[in-house]
């Protein structure tokens, strides 16, 4: 079984795929996955531990992993990761990094500032829509990438995500609370939870909309536009340039590049 580990900086998304599983699309031989919270102060110990208990409710034992590919965007993060396959799994991990092969090309001023989810992100989208996308991740950033029909990576945006957005109101002002991040009635809030939640949910769907008409204007192809990430249904049901969503595009995309590169 293939143990596909993608490390964000909010969380930590595993996927167990069955063998090799061939095919494209998020769900080809994913057998399960798993959300933890990102904490660099993890050990590899304690993964062993959590991830044991998870891999037997899903049936299956760590004995049972064969490979694992790993991204990460937390460096203090990767290391435990590593040590857990290491010693608990016998397995080196595949990294997601310079030298790793991913069948695209990184048009990009400085290859190695691309962070690794948006070049595995890139891989899904240009394998399972060849006539070119534009992904945008709702993490803790929310980024926008543009892939071509050549399969060439041709760069994208950076903005604060919704989370970090909320975080900020809260911590910043002296009497607006934390809220849940939900769809509000209306977009005149009648009531300062309500009106926080327009501003989050309906100002970044209007946020996702003006960025991709942008980047429409500055490209000769129709790209198929997909959204992913854990905000990613919430805000595509308001937005008017979303097409799909697809929260497995990260795991898809370290399953095709451990195909790619064993």
């Amino acid at each position: 079984m293939l143990l596909a580990i993608d490390i964000g900086n909010t969380n930590v998304v595993i996927g167990l795929y069955d063998g090799d599983a061939g095919g494209v699309g998020g769900a080809a031989g994913l057998r399960t996955y798993w959300r933890l919270d990102t904490r660099a102060s993890r050990t590899g110990d304690e993964y062993a531990a959590v991830l044991s208990q998870l891999f037997s409710l899903a049936g299956r034992a760590l004995t049972d992993v064969t490979g694992v590919i790993v991204s990460s965007v937390v460096p203090p993060a990767l290391s435990p990761v590593e040590r857990f396959c290491r010693d608990h799994l016998g397995r080196e991990p595949m990294v997601v990094g310079p030298g790793i092969r991913t069948g695209i090309s990184i048009l990009y001023d400085n290859p190695r500032e691309v962070g690794a989810d948006r070049i595995v992100n890139a891989v899904a989208a240009h394998a399972r829509w060849p006539q070119g996308t534009i992904v945008v991740d709702f993490g803790t950033a929310t980024t926008f990438d543009v892939v071509s029909p050549k399969g060439e990576y041709l760069g994208g945006i950076i903005a604060p995500g919704l989370m970090v957005s909320a975080d900020g109101l809260y911590s910043h002002t002296a009497k607006l609370p934390r809220v849940e991040i939900a769809r509000p009635r209306a977009a005149i809030g009648k009531n300062t939870v309500a009106s926080i939640q327009s501003g989050l949910v309906f100002g970044y769907a209007g946020l996702v909309d003006s960025l991709v008409a942008r980047i429409l204007a500055e490209i000769d192809f129709a790209p198929r536009i997909v959204a992913t990430g854990g905000l990613a249904l919430l805000v595509a049901a308001e937005s008017s340039t979303i097409q799909e969503c697809d929260d497995m595009l990260t795991l898809d995309g370290l399953r095709l590049i451990h195909a790619l590169n064993r």
